[in-house]
């Protein structure tokens, strides 16, 4: 039987609040008005979850375009959140003509570099002259990459799930599993539990397919002495979960030991540079420097993390360099690893909600190696 999360006993995110949130930024973006298209900004903006909607949002209203498959569901997840957004139902071609017309004589119109095509940019200059729009970087992303009580609740809930499944599934691994198989034995138990469906595509990454961070799930059998690499995460209305754990079955030594040993380490540091006001390069700093002085430090061949939530990545990045400020409430990924061509790897991941002091672990699965 499949369980369904009930939303009702968690706090409601404030989608309400939002669009004056991001109205507040409109100067620092150089814009009077936004257009919003990535599907994951307008669920975060509106509360609607449609595959298809472009937002308008102005100094004192905000418009969602969208067609006609989605003409009663847009009402009612408008009602439900209590966005303050008309609606206006229309043919994929004549949305943007319905964008222009309700931007009257606004001087600055942005539009979202990172994610509106070429064509659209093009199509929404015929409307409205080149001069009017302005490309904007990460307005609403800024905003999503602090979450609400809600938002977390939901992110945990996600994380609850994968824990329970994995802890439900995890000594499969010794039954002679293939990789495959197991991944779809633990997205069916995720799945069983409530989750919509998986974060990302699940990774089990065993024996020298463990070098590969995103290595495929194949048909390669799970052996004993070996590292695995499981990579996973459910999802609760819309918000994911991220985890990664590596085990063993039976006995690990020597240097495959050694090289888990050090991962762990790594990300015990990094958890503990976790803290608001701490930035991204930070966190990935105090993983890196450990990783490197237990002689790994070229193994480590990605960032340390990045934020979840509605998108498995997104504001702030836990990178060699980052410059973004973690501030309270924003939920991010500390995940070293390191990778021996040939031979295996380890990555530790777990999901923390940023507090002013340091972090609160939101995946709660022990690190215990052995199977």
């Amino acid at each position: 039987m499949v369980r369904h999360i009930d939303l009702a006993t968690l706090p409601s995110p404030d989608v309400a609040g939002r669009l004056d949130r991001l109205r507040a930024r409109f100067d620092g973006a150089g814009c009077d008005a936004l257009v919003v298209t990535k599907l994951e900004s307008v669920r975060y903006l509106t509360g609607f979850t449609g595959s298809a909607a472009v937002v308008l949002v102005l100094p004192g209203s905000a418009l969602l375009c969208t067609d006609g498959r989605y003409r009663d569901q847009v009402v009612a997840e408008l009602d439900a959140s209590g966005a303050a957004v008309e609606t206006e139902i229309a043919a994929r071609p004549d949305q943007l003509e319905l964008v222009a017309r309700a931007c009257g004589a606004t001087a600055r119109i942005g539009l979202e570099a990172a994610s509106a095509s070429w064509s659209l940019q093009r199509r929404l200059a015929e409307h409205l002259g080149e001069d009017r729009l302005v490309a904007t970087d990460g307005v609403v992303e800024a905003l999503r990459a602090v979450k609400d009580a809600g938002e977390v609740a939901r992110i945990e809930a996600a994380c609850d799930i994968a824990d329970v499944a994995f802890a439900q599934v995890k000594s499969r691994l010794a039954d002679g599993v293939t990789e495959a198989d197991f991944a779809a034995e633990l997205e069916a138990e995720m799945r069983a539990r409530g989750s919509a469906e998986t974060s990302f595509a699940t990774i089990v990454a065993s024996g020298p397919n463990a070098a590969m961070p995103h290595a495929r799930p194949g048909g390669r059998v799970v052996g004993s002495g070996e590292l695995v690499v499981v990579d996973f995460g459910a999802t609760v209305d819309g918000y994911r979960s991220d985890m990664t754990r590596t085990l063993c079955v039976g006995e690990l030594s020597g240097e495959l030991a050694d090289l888990l040993d050090a991962v762990l380490a790594a990300q015990r540091a990094g958890i503990r540079a976790v803290r608001a006001g701490a930035t991204g390069g930070d966190v990935d700093a105090a993983c890196r420097g450990s990783l490197t002085e237990a002689g790994y430090g070229a193994a480590f061949v990605h960032a340390t993390g990045h934020g979840v939530g509605l998108e498995i990545h997104e504001a702030p990045a836990l990178a060699k360099g980052s410059t973004d400020i973690l501030e309270p409430g924003a939920v991010v990924t500390v995940e070293p690893g390191a990778y021996l061509a040939g031979r295996g790897g380890a990555r530790i991941e777990d999901t923390l909600v940023v507090g002013a002091a340091g972090s609160r672990p939101l995946t709660k699965s022990t690190k215990d190696y052995a199977i």
